[in-house]
Parts: structure tokens; sequence; C-alpha cells
């Protein structure tokens, strides 16, 4: 990986940032309530090869977006702290090879902190940069845009894309029965096939060509037990059964095992741990399955990505068999030939975390929830919901 610096390049670096042009120490941007700014517009060809932001808030409220070449839609459009691998608009101080991001104040919201990415972008005629403020407070803004101009891109040289999906809640069948627990085994279904493709939440759907390198993974685990047990399913090229690339649980998709850790590696880690997250209440019995917090982990395919000619479609179970009902909400990272346009993402007060008041119990504000689907109930689903209901009575 290091194996270009020793090569002297024609290229030309230059970088965009919030200094203080009157030469004074005010060296940060303001947006208004509900407007956008340009942070760089930048003439091809060139790379952009690093971004640095810092701010003390609004890591949900508001918008990173990044358009190439006079594209009419972003091909990046990912709320501000979700698209560093922070979720639930907590701050946390981690590192990864693609993300880095440092607090003083880890595991708090709306609190000052670093951000940093290393992921080329490339470009051929033009990048723009811009941030949207959709809150209802002006946003103050520090940022450095580092990025190279030379010569014609190599035609294999795709252009990245990242983006933002939510469900809240996940539309599960059964988030009455354990992931981990005694009554486990009645979530225990069939989940293959179409089953499998049309109930499994999903993390990318995208067509063209390119290759897929990652996402980040937040959950707000409402039930409390362990939120795994879903099989990654990725289908490369069109649906066929079994899928292309088919995992073995959650936390196995993320590099990890027995559950997640409070580790942040190169590759894959937990950029909030949700262990650090546990409300402090006397009458809480802990676990190692048992926390009911916030968790975001990230996982990058970087000499594995996966490769596709047509489309993509990656998705995970939300519990075996999907019958968990937790908040889920995602990035997805990949490289595309063309530029093409990421999906929207939810208004504002649709994508805001959902939080506890003072004794820990979650604020449900069902007016601001987001469920695209709630999985539908085959036979065995209905046999297994009853079956619960009968050992509930006992």
């Amino acid at each position: 990986m290091l194996n270009h610096l020793a090569r002297i390049v024609s290229a030309r670096t230059q970088r965009c940032s919030s200094w203080d042009i009157t030469g004074r120490n005010s060296d940060a941007w303001t947006i208004a309530p509900g407007k956008s700014r340009i942070l760089a517009d930048i003439k091809g060809p060139g790379v952009i090869t690093h971004i640095w932001m810092t701010q003390r808030n609004h890591y949900r409220e508001c918008l990173l977006k990044i358009t190439y070449d006079d594209a009419s839609r972003p091909s990046v459009l990912v709320p501000l702290g979700d698209f560093f691998g922070l979720g639930h608009g907590l701050v946390n101080s981690y590192q990864s090879l693609l993300f880095t991001a440092s607090s003083r104040t880890n595991y708090q919201f709306n609190q000052g902190c670093a951000l940093n990415c290393y992921v080329p972008m490339p470009f051929r005629s033009r990048a723009v940069v811009e941030l949207v403020n959709e809150s209802r407070e002006t946003h103050r803004q520090y940022f450095y845009i580092d990025y190279e101009l030379g010569k014609e891109l190599p035609k294999d040289i795709g252009y990245f894309h990242a983006e933002f999906r939510r469900e809240n809640p996940f539309g599960g069948w059964g988030h009455e029965i354990d992931s981990n627990g005694p009554t486990a085994y009645l979530a225990n279904i069939v989940n293959k096939e179409r089953t499998a493709w049309e109930n499994n939440y999903v993390i990318l759907e995208t067509k063209g060509r390119g290759h897929y390198i990652g996402c980040n993974l937040s959950i707000t685990n409402f039930r409390g037990d362990w939120w795994g047990e879903g099989d990654d399913m990725i289908w490369v090229d069109g649906y066929k059964w079994p899928p292309d690339l088919h995992g073995t649980g959650s936390e196995d998709y993320l590099n990890q095992a027995w559950g997640m850790q409070d580790n942040t590696f190169l590759r894959n880690g937990s950029s909030i741990f949700e262990g650090n997250t546990i409300p402090h209440r006397p009458d809480m019995k802990l676990s190692p399955w048992s926390v009911g917090g916030y968790q975001t982990s990230y996982i990058f395919h970087l000499e594995n990505p996966v490769r596709f000619q047509k489309e993509i479609k990656v998705t995970i179970e939300h519990g075996h068999g999907n019958h968990l009902a937790n908040e889920m909400s995602s990035v997805a990272y990949w490289y595309a030939e063309k530029p093409g346009a990421a999906v929207k993402v939810p208004p504002m007060e649709k994508r805001l975390p959902v939080l506890r008041d003072n004794l820990g119990h979650w604020l449900y504000d069902k007016k601001n929830q987001t469920t695209s689907k709630h999985v539908r109930l085959n036979a065995e689903m209905k046999k297994m919901k009853a079956a619960w209901k009968r050992l509930k009575k006992v």
C-alpha cells in the first residue's frame, strides 16, 4: 500500500479549506439553517486525497454531498457523522485505514470531533463537495479538502460512491423472541431464496459496473439482548440461490466473533461500542449478550472487494430470519465505472437518533419513525410466534 510513496509524479497538490481570508483567526464557515455551501469546486482531472472536518454538532442534521463531472445528482449523500463512520450522532475516537475520528468527549452527543477520510476520490472533469445544513440552527464548520490535479485518468479508474439507508424500526416479524437466550430456537426459521432476497436489510442495491468496498452498520438495540445472528448475503449481477457470497452471522461478516468487541482495527471494528453506551440503571442485570445501547461497526473489503458487472445487492438479516425490530442504519461504500446517484436520505427529523430518558428508557417518536416494509408472516413464523405466546403463559 505504501509503494506509491517513492514514486515521483507529475501532479499538482492543492487544498480548499475554511481559512479566514482576512488574515484573522475566524477559520470556520457558517451555514444558515436550511442552507448549503459548496466547500470545494474542483476542475479536473484529479483526485481528492484527504478530507478533514471538525464541528461541534449536527452529525445527523448535516449532509455531505459529492458530485462528479456535472452529474445531475450526487454520488455521495450521507449524514456527516455517518460518512466518517460514527452513527447515531455520537462522537468517539477511533482509527481505521479509510476513516479516523478524534474527540476528547467520547460517547457523547453534539460535541467537538475531528473527522478524517483518506478514501481516494478520482474525477475526470469536476468534483463538487457540498455541505447541507438541514438543522434549525446555524452550523459552524472547519474543513480541509486536499486534492491532486494531473493527467487524464486511466479508463479503469472508478468513481467513489457512498449512500445512507435507515429502518427505524426494522420491520421484523418476531421482536419478542430472543436472539441468544432460552427461546432463541423459536427464531430459527427457514430464511432462504426469495424470502431472504425480499426480507433482509439492504445495505446497498445499485446497477452498473464496479466494486463494493465495505460499509458501516449502526444498531440502536431496543430489545437489550444480542442483535446479531444475521447472515450476510450478497448477490452479484442478479438473483440466484445461493447468493454469490453467503455468510454465517452478523459479527462474522464484521470480521469478529462471539459478539462485538471494543476495538478498532484497520479494516474492521467498533467505532461506537455498545458496551460503552449502556445507561447506568441499578435494575439492569448485564451479561455478554444483554446490552441495550448504540453500536456502530465497520468492515472494509480492501484486498477482497466484491466486483460486479451489472448490479449488486448487499444484504444482512437482522436477527436470524429477520425477526428483530431494532433501529438500523448503514453507509455503503463502493466504486463505480460511471457517476451514479446515491439514494435519497430520509428527511432530517426521520434520521435523528432515538434517545433515552434519564432512567434509560427509549423515547420512541412514532411520527418520525421510518419503516419501508414489514416482513410478511408465513406459516412457520406464525407457528413460532404462537409457541412463544404459549411459553409465556406457563
